[in-house]
């Protein structure tokens, strides 16, 4: 039991009980909450995220409210073994274990493993081939094991389980139950999830169902059948009854983009009980792309700023994988804070990269995150001083195919190499042009000047990396002021 461990569980011990204290008068109850998140905080990144979350939860405000519905609502295992766990794993790691870590290893450990131990599912949704694979397609659950343990021994604790459905995979609650110092948060369809389940669940108190929603039942059961919705509120309700934190999923679309922002949607979703979610882009990877079907830029900021609006406004957390990447200095990907792990045992920089050169069935997880892929991936980070465009996939495309190329990594998933076809090459340049036409003016207006640059250069870049971007960035946008002077 070394000493990393220990200030870990004292982290873990000190915010549980303060949510556990929650019961006080409200008052009360936030200030030793807030105290908590000043006590574990070290870096100066830390001690900014506990100022924003207590001024969040102030009295009066939508996290107040929020924190009301933690203790109305969650079981207390849930606040301490979920909740407490994750916010210390993910966001108040002690930073020696960094700093140890990196001059042992060469690279920091991330914060999240993402792993689908099956691609099977028991929904047939438009454009989706789960139907072709079989249980003996799934990983391994001893192997699904090792990598939590070789996880654990880096001070990876929190991960994201995906599929497929996850709960078509009958080693899953087991798993959890002998990994309950494990937060374990779970995308799936819901439909699985029956009183017995949801009580399972929140008695473990360590796992987190996020309920994949297309808006509402109209948008939900054209792409996942009929029922679907009906079954993902059932889902719902019995998460609800029986104490266990949930969330919801969105694939945001340039057809559905009006109805998942819309304050109805919102209001629906924090009326069933849920306390946090995420928003994700369609990404046109995999089989049968479709350009066509991705948010347009603009859209993508009308996104953005319903987020901002309903932190403001709602006791619910929303997070968005792209709007919010100046929170996390940019992309993540590549073990820089998080990776993914496929049914076949693939190491993958990314959920949307199906691209990989080492396999978990050969390699340790240690090896596979010191890849020469991932370190020229980390290598590269952030793709922009802008970090509103963070992405290597659509966002700066030619990144993600010259590292592939450069690597030779190989496909993970049949449709892959779609990514090379000349109209996703093209396609997703026009998109990055315009996502760069909106979103850099936002940049300078709401960000530069106001927090996001002053994180980018405490976050974990080497020295002078981040004033290189910006250089490359002013630069540019010089290039194309003269372009245009010219025209």
């Amino acid at each position: 039991m070394n000493a990393t461990w220990l200030k870990l569980k004292a982290a873990e011990t000190i915010l549980s009980e303060a949510l556990g204290m929650l019961g006080l008068s409200g008052a009360r109850g936030y200030r030793l909450l807030g105290q908590a998140f000043k006590r574990i905080a070290k870096t100066e990144q830390q001690q900014l995220i506990a100022e924003w979350f207590c001024n969040w939860v102030a009295e009066g405000s939508p996290g107040a409210a929020w924190l009301n519905r933690v203790l109305r609502e969650l079981h207390p295992n849930v606040r301490k073994r979920y909740l407490a766990h994750s916010i210390v794993d993910i966001f108040f790691r002690d930073p020696k274990i960094f700093a140890e870590y990196k001059a042992k290893h060469g690279f920091r450990p991330p914060s999240v493993m993402l792993i689908s131990p099956t691609m099977r599912c028991n929904y047939r949704c438009v454009g989706c081939y789960a139907a072709n694979y079989t249980k003996e397609d799934d990983l391994p659950p001893e192997l699904f094991e090792r990598v939590l343990e070789e996880a654990k021994r880096i001070s990876l604790k929190f991960v994201t389980v995906l599929g497929g459905e996850p709960f078509v995979y009958k080693p899953l609650p087991e798993i959890f139950e002998r990994h309950q110092d494990m937060p374990f948060q779970v995308f799936t369809n819901g439909s699985l999830i029956d009183e017995k389940m949801a009580r399972k669940l929140a008695e473990l108190g360590n796992v987190a169902p996020m309920i994949s929603l297309e808006g509402f039942e109209h948008e939900t059961d054209a792409r996942r059948g009929k029922g679907a919705f009906e079954r993902a509120c059932w889902a719902m309700d019995n998460l609800r009854e029986a104490g266990c934190i949930f969330g919801f999923s969105v694939m945001v679309t340039r057809n559905n983009v009006d109805v998942v922002t819309s304050e109805e949607f919102i209001d629906f979703l924090v009326e069933k009980g849920v306390l946090y979610g995420w928003y994700f882009l369609y990404m046109p990877v995999g089989r049968d792309p479709d350009i066509n079907l991705m948010p347009t830029p603009e859209q993508r900021n009308q996104l953005r700023l319903a987020g901002k609006y309903f932190r403001a406004t709602r006791p619910i957390l929303i997070a968005d994988f792209w709007n919010d990447a100046p929170l996390t200095a940019g992309c993540i990907s590549g073990g820089r804070s998080y990776f993914h792990i496929n049914h076949k045992g693939d190491v993958e920089p990314c959920i949307f990269v199906h691209f990989a050169t080492h396999n978990i069935r050969e390699c340790s997880l240690e090896e596979a995150l010191n890849s020469p892929f991932f370190k020229g991936l980390r290598r590269m980070q952030p793709f922009c001083y802008n970090t509103l465009r963070p992405c290597p996939i659509i966002d700066h495309p030619k990144i993600v195919r010259t590292v592939i190329r450069k690597y030779g990594a190989r496909p993970t998933h049949e449709g892959a190499e779609s990514l090379f076809s000349e109209e996703i090459v093209c396609g997703l340049q026009r998109y990055a042009e315009g996502v760069k036409r909106i979103f850099d003016p936002v940049w300078e207006r709401e960000y530069e000047k106001n927090w996001a640059a002053k994180w980018e250069e405490l976050s974990d870049f080497p020295p002078g990396r981040v004033e290189t971007r910006k250089k490359g960035y002013y630069l540019s946008q010089l290039k194309e002021g003269i372009k245009v002077g010219t025209r």
